[in-house]
């Protein structure tokens, strides 16, 4: 979102609130100031009791983009020792009760809010997006070919110095769709250039800012086949070569950190080996189907992407952003858990 329409979002967050009898003002950053990049500082009154707040504007949340929005905030809040507040053009009933059972605290452009301050309690949902604004033109980073790009990036830091040819084929795009990329990256200040050399700037913001963009772009096209797995409770035991096949979402969470137990299994393959199938008895899922499933996922990068981690799972940061666009709070968990060990020391917290 472009700063002229953050701080046209905030305006009418800021009338929301005050219309629903809340003073409130625009603050300067604190000093000392927290190192984040705040949207906006603000504080709400009622009566003789306020709140401050430090507000993340986003243009939109959905189910499958809450994970990596609610770990976002989360960390600018541990960051800026601030409640955060979410501001956003519109948030459905059902997000709604979502945010505020995880204790997120929200406004969006149509009244409907969630806080939760002393001496107030505002919870207003079910009002209607009415003259809500087009999303913005993306940059080239968060189109199809960008995510592609910076996952790449992500997945191997080494490639942003390597020749155009090596990250077009790692990333599987075009190599003549790579330099405007490339050029929005350095625009987004997510690409460091100093005369010949470059480099990823690798924060958790950048991290986050991908899963949420992946998981409305890339992901959300859906799994090119699903399946009934009759033996289900058995995908440990499933053989396959990881040259073909590989455990994403959450039985690679489960390979990882040994925590999460899955619900469903996600495996990124080109082609399902066809003697896993028959081993396993898959059947194609009818549109009814709920549980014991088994989906498949196309990889979405290049066979030359060097992919690290456990032999049998897609890269860390891949399980991590699909945990996240699952809306599941025991994945949102799990998420967490793949970051603290196994990307936490490649990602700064900035």
């Amino acid at each position: 979102m472009n700063r002229a329409a953050e701080a046209n979002l905030i305006d009418r967050a800021i009338g929301a609130l005050r219309g629903h009898g809340l003073d409130v003002a625009v603050r300067n950053q604190p000093k000392p100031a927290p190192q984040i990049e705040a949207d906006a500082w603000l504080r709400v009154a009622k009566d003789k009791q306020h709140i401050d707040y430090v507000v993340e504007a986003k243009r939109a949340v959905a189910p499958a983009t809450l994970g990596a929005v609610v770990a976002q905030l989360r960390d600018y809040k541990a960051v800026a020792k601030w409640p955060l507040l979410l501001v956003t053009e519109y948030v459905t009933p059902p997000m709604a009760e979502k945010l505020r059972t995880l204790d997120q605290q929200f406004v969006d452009g149509a009244g409907n809010a969630y806080l939760n301050g002393p001496g107030f309690l505002v919870y207003v949902i079910g009002r209607k997006a009415e003259d809500m604004q087009g999303p913005p033109r993306p940059g080239r980073t968060f189109t199809t070919v960008g995510l592609k790009v910076l996952y790449a990036l992500i997945c191997d830091a080494g490639l942003a110095a390597a020749p155009y040819r090596t990250i077009a084929r790692a990333a599987d795009v075009a190599l003549g769709a790579l330099p405007p990329v490339l050029r929005d990256l350095q625009h987004q200040r997510y690409l460091l250039i100093a005369g010949k050399k470059k480099r990823l700037l690798a924060t958790k913001r950048l991290l986050d800012d991908w899963a949420l963009a992946y998981a409305r772009t890339l992901r959300i096209k859906g799994p090119t086949a699903t399946y009934v797995a009759p033996k289900f409770e058995t995908w440990p035991d499933w053989e396959f070569d990881p040259n073909e096949a590989r455990w994403g979402g959450e039985p690679a969470a489960n390979l990882l950190v040994d925590y999460l137990r899955p619900g469903v299994l996600t495996i990124y393959t080109r082609k399902l080996p066809p003697r896993l199938a028959v081993e396993q008895r898959l059947v194609a899922a009818g549109h009814l189907a709920q549980e014991r499933l088994l989906e498949v996922r196309r990889p979405f990068w290049g066979d030359t992407l060097k992919v690290d981690g456990h032999p049998k799972t897609v890269p860390p940061a891949l399980v991590y952003a699909d945990l996240l666009a699952t809306g599941d709070a025991r994945c949102f968990e799990t998420a967490q858990m793949v970051y603290d060990r196994f990307l936490a020391r490649l990602f700064a917290a900035a």
